[in-house]
């Protein structure tokens, strides 16, 4: 992880306030600036919530693929308005 990335691990959240936890960290990010989730599955179905509603602007790179423990770098696409 770099300086800038924020880590966010909600494997002890409620599943169902995860979703709306991860959208607000990502929504307080700059345009440039990623976060790292922590998870304790695979979030692809996060992935296509995030392609549906924001495609376009924000990036997706594993950084650790279970089994045990996810990680996810999100990053918020750093150009103009679209």
């Amino acid at each position: 992880m770099t300086p800038s990335d924020k880590a966010l691990d909600v494997r002890q959240i409620a599943p169902a306030h995860r979703h709306p936890m991860i959208f607000g960290t990502f929504t307080e990010l700059g345009a440039g600036e990623s976060f790292v989730l922590v998870n304790d599955h695979d979030p692809k179905p996060l992935f296509y919530q995030f392609q549906a509603e924001l495609t376009g602007t924000f990036t997706w790179d594993y950084l650790e693929r279970g089994p045990d423990v996810w990680r996810v770098r999100i990053g918020k696409v750093g150009h103009e308005d679209h």
